[in-house]
């Protein structure tokens, strides 16, 4: 299980091998090919005896094709991910060194490393002095951090009339880290929404205010930048004010929307987010980073830390240096691996500029993707970001849904869809690394030749 020096080079040339045909075949390869393959053979428990290489790469290589092509320039659904090769290789040597970053003092320079880009991106979004985070799994974990340590400053601790202010629009991720922080369904308000499914302030306002009246304790404000259907932004900054006169926790959901924080337009658009006591956002999304990759960033890092640092016997030997955190005492992680060099080294190997210059492509690209739709189906929605939505012209759902069925059965680009006042809504978001202006082009042509086969009521066409 010790590989001599040979055998790892020889290791190496074959995962490279795999790498540099898996990468070259992306423009090329179907946006999702989602059959079950050989389901059976792959839950059998590994076999006593070595197993060989070539044939465990071969069986990985198959497993991996019977999936949405997440990595490729045609997915177009959900929150396209990932696609940074250097951050993939970031991992591998990350998990090749394998250090301990739960407490600084077992690995301070790479702790160093990471809290570098943490405080570079509490600068991106205005934070001021005694900021910071933690980089976690996603957002949700992300969710459950900021909720425990806004449960903890404002409530003082599980309360039975604390509560919380989301819309019908947030995403479940909040409700979750409620019920994990000991919140129940009761005490979650659903606030109206107003201006292109915004939550509107002055409904929040009354909604405290009347909770307030009725013996309970508002203690939490979740605005989105960028919700998961539409993309839609909140006005952050009307509800950073309210939050602020009432005394709750600001906490702004950018999964999706924060990484435009790195650009011009995205900022304006986010304008109020550097008002939050938390923000969450998905580096693996609006970064272009690996599944798994989420932030944290909180206004006072003291919060976190008085809400999830704990002490042991066993840990009496650490010393503890002032000037880095131990990034076990600010998220309910103990073990914890060196996770800063998927983010690391893709921003010092490339630059920030490319980042920017990557997201304004896709704010144009959306742009542009929407004045088409515009001419050929009905678009409920305007895009605050690179989430797009249309629909059949006088189409009921049942003409939506063969749409896309039709899109997604030709395996060149894969959408998802959702619902907007009821009616089922066929979905987009243009976000992908490898997504450029002929693939947009493409997919244009895709959706209106379905759009107007549905309009007819032609069948879906087979895979």
């Amino acid at each position: 299980m010790d590989p001599s020096r040979e055998d790892v080079a020889a290791m190496m040339a074959a995962a490279t091998s795999f790498v540099t045909e898996f990468l070259d075949g992306l423009p090329h390869a179907p946006a999702s090919h989602v059959t079950d393959g050989d389901v059976p053979a792959l839950l059998e428990p590994p076999a006593e005896r070595p197993g060989e290489l070539g044939e465990l790469l071969a069986t990985f290589r198959d497993a991996a094709a019977h999936a949405v092509e997440t990595a490729g320039p045609g997915y177009l659904a959900y929150f396209p991910a990932g696609g940074l090769f250097s951050s993939a290789l970031a991992e591998l040597l990350a998990n090749t060194v394998n250090r301990y970053t739960g407490v600084s003092s077992t690995a301070p320079a790479l702790v160093a490393m990471e809290q570098g880009v943490l405080r570079w991106l509490c600068a991106e979004f205005g934070l001021p002095d005694g900021s910071g985070g933690i980089v976690t799994t996603g957002a949700s974990m992300a969710t459950l951090s900021a909720l425990v340590a806004a449960r903890e400053r404002v409530l003082g601790g599980p309360l039975p009339a604390g509560t919380i202010y989301v819309t019908e629009h947030t995403h479940h991720c909040v409700a979750k880290a409620a019920h994990l922080a000991g919140f129940t369904p009761e005490q979650l308000r659903t606030v109206p929404t107003s201006d292109g499914l915004r939550m509107d302030p002055s409904a929040a306002a009354e909604a405290i205010t009347r909770d307030r009246a009725e013996g309970h304790v508002p203690f939490l404000l979740v605005g989105t930048a960028g919700s998961t259907s539409t993309g839609t932004i909140d006005p952050l900054g009307a509800l950073a004010e309210v939050a602020l006169r009432e005394g709750l926790w600001f906490h702004v959901d950018a999964a999706y929307g924060g990484g435009f924080q790195l650009t011009e337009r995205g900022r304006a658009k986010l304008a109020g987010i550097e008002r939050a006591d938390s923000v969450t956002l998905d580096p693996h999304k609006t970064m272009f980073l690996p599944y798994g990759t989420g932030v944290l960033l909180v206004r006072a890092v003291s919060d976190l830390r008085a809400a999830h640092s704990a002490d042991a016997d066993y840990l009496q030997d650490l010393r503890r240096d002032p000037l880095l955190p131990d990034y076990a005492d600010l998220g309910p992680e103990l073990t914890r691996e060196f996770r800063g060099l998927r983010l690391w080294l893709p921003l010092h190997l490339h630059g920030v500029a490319a980042f920017r210059s990557a997201l304004d492509e896709k704010l144009d690209l959306a742009a542009w993707a929407h004045r088409e739709l515009s001419r050929f189906a009905e678009v409920p929605t305007e895009p605050d970001l690179t989430v797009l939505t249309f629909r059949v012209p006088g189409g009921d759902d049942a003409a939506n849904r063969r749409a896309l069925e039709r899109i997604n059965a030709g395996r060149r680009i894969f959408l998802s869809s959702t619902r907007i006042g009821g009616r089922f809504t066929p979905r987009l978001c243009v976000l992908s690394l490898r997504t450029h202006r002929p693939h947009v082009e493409e997919a244009m042509r895709i959706i209106r030749d379905a759009v107007v086969s549905a309009s007819r009521g032609t069948p879906a066409a087979a895979p």
